[in-house]
């Protein structure tokens, strides 16, 4: 019978996993979702590696969600002809203007321009500037409406088009840009699932990206990725408008003290988990495997308290875009997420408070299953409200096989924990629904005779929306 693992596994599409080969072991593999990222990708290259992984999955029999990471606002240094070594206490210039970094008394200060104009307006002096990933640290010393003038604070080496995080620091960049509207427009046409909105700062950025998807008719759903301190202060409004939540450590860790992250992310998943969303943990979980074929030590317990936390998905980026080992790191996830699963420790589960009859019903069938030891719980879902619901309630053991006519649902399914979508046809008579489903997952090697099933169904009956519970055993 197969075994499966609760916690998703998402990996970043890049040169060393782009290629039909990679992509087939990585799927067959048990990866879930495949996530694009678009801060630099072309669209020609988009529409050939989503139309590559569609025929991939099908090949493989196992669909997996695609998911669109648009870049949303950046703040950016520009071109340098060759990189400029800061030293600790020079006085720099962030510049807005060209040729701006030229001092009243002829004094020549060193400079860079930056690519968001406004920038002297949002910023204070006292701010910290933070370049190339928190790598250099600046404090504004004073500015005027061409130079934003500043202290090196820790020094390194600047070169161009380094990305810059100014923490605590509330911009007015628009949260969907023009390359996002772009970019989104290719994967809509392509059948993406999922778009996921960086820098997502309160809940109106989330909103602002719904309008979007509802004038083209789109049923992707949106993932808000939270990565600055505005965020974490809106945390509960964002997690409310979204359809999932990424806790994005990479400028996370960069714009928050670095001691808050841990927290941060625990508050994160419990809050996903109280408002039924689902929620992904991101970034350098296994950053060493980039070049090395195992992980560290803390790289193992970082992975396995995600899983711990229960979290839905656990994300890779560098270790599968460029890294020399990605299917070992599908492999290690995948191994690491199964042996903690095993220990069923449901310290601290906040669960998730629900209203109307149908969440009783649901949350009525994961405690049954609960009880019952080894059970499988049965859903049908048209719209994934039965699914997701399910899987927000956390069944400890109990894998949600959620039986769907939708591919398209099917492919955003792979998204939430512990969830198993299958496609199959609804037939008219409900109980014909259920005796398909429980023979199709038997010849698929899903159930055995004897195995406890909790079914949730959810019909029209006399133009009343029912939800029911019903308990059989496999025949």
């Amino acid at each position: 019978m197969t075994s499966f693992r609760r916690t998703k596994i998402i990996f970043t599409l890049g040169p060393a996993t782009e290629s039909e080969a990679m992509l087939e072991k990585l799927i067959g593999g048990g990866a879930d979702i495949v996530r694009l990222n678009m801060a630099h990708a072309k669209h020609d290259w988009t529409r050939e590696v989503i139309r590559r992984i569609r025929a991939v999955s099908q090949r493989v029999g196992r669909e997996v969600a695609i998911m669109m990471d648009i870049k949303g606002p950046e703040i950016r240094t520009g071109d340098l002809t060759v990189p400029i070594e800061l030293k600790a206490g020079e006085i720099f210039d962030f510049t807005v203007k060209p040729h701006a970094g030229v001092a009243e008394n002829a004094e020549e200060i060193r400079s860079v321009d930056v690519n968001y104009k406004d920038l002297v307006n949002d910023i204070r002096v006292g701010d910290t500037v933070l370049v190339d990933n928190g790598l250099l640290r600046l404090e504004v010393l004073a500015k005027d409406a061409a130079r934003i003038r500043c202290r090196v604070l820790i020094p390194g080496q600047l070169s161009s088009r380094r990305h810059i995080n100014l923490p605590g620091v509330k911009v007015n960049l628009p949260a969907f840009t023009e390359k996002d509207r772009a970019d989104t427009l290719v994967g809509l046409a392509e059948g993406i699932d999922y778009v996921a909105l960086s820098f997502v700062r309160e809940a109106k950025d989330v909103e602002q990206l719904r309008e979007f998807l509802g004038a083209q008719k789109s049923k992707a759903r949106i993932i808000a990725k939270i990565e600055d301190q505005t965020a974490i202060a809106n945390l509960d409004e964002i997690i409310r408008a979204c359809d999932a939540l990424m806790v994005a450590r990479g400028d996370l860790g960069i714009e928050c003290p670095f001691e808050e992250l841990p927290v941060i992310q625990r508050r994160a998943v419990r809050a996903c988990l109280a408002q039924a969303r689902p929620v992904i943990v991101a970034t350098h979980m296994l950053e060493s495997m980039i070049s090395q074929p195992v992980p560290t030590r803390a790289e193992i317990t970082d992975v396995a308290n995600a899983v711990y936390e229960l979290a839905d998905c656990v994300m890779l980026s560098g270790e599968t875009t460029v890294g020399k080992y990605p299917l070992e790191c599908v492999e290690m996830l995948d191994k690491i997420s199964r042996r903690i699963e095993r220990e069923d420790d449901t310290t601290g589960r906040e669960p998730a408070v629900f209203t109307g009859d149908r969440m009783k019903i649901l949350h009525s069938a994961v405690v049954l299953a609960d009880e019952i030891p080894n059970s499988k719980i049965l859903t049908f879902t048209r719209h994934g409200f039965m699914a997701f619901g399910l899987a927000a309630l956390r069944p400890v053991h109990s894998p949600i096989f959620a039986i769907t006519p939708s591919l398209e649902l099917a492919r955003q399914l792979r998204l939430p924990r512990a969830v198993e979508p299958i496609v199959m046809p609804f037939a008219g008579d409900p109980d014909a629904t259920i005796e398909n489903a429980v023979h199709l997952l038997q010849r698929a090697g899903h159930l055995s005779v004897g195995d406890k099933l909790i079914v949730t169904t959810d019909v029209v009956s006399q133009d009343r929306l029912v939800a029911s519970v019903q308990f059989r055993t496999v025949e």
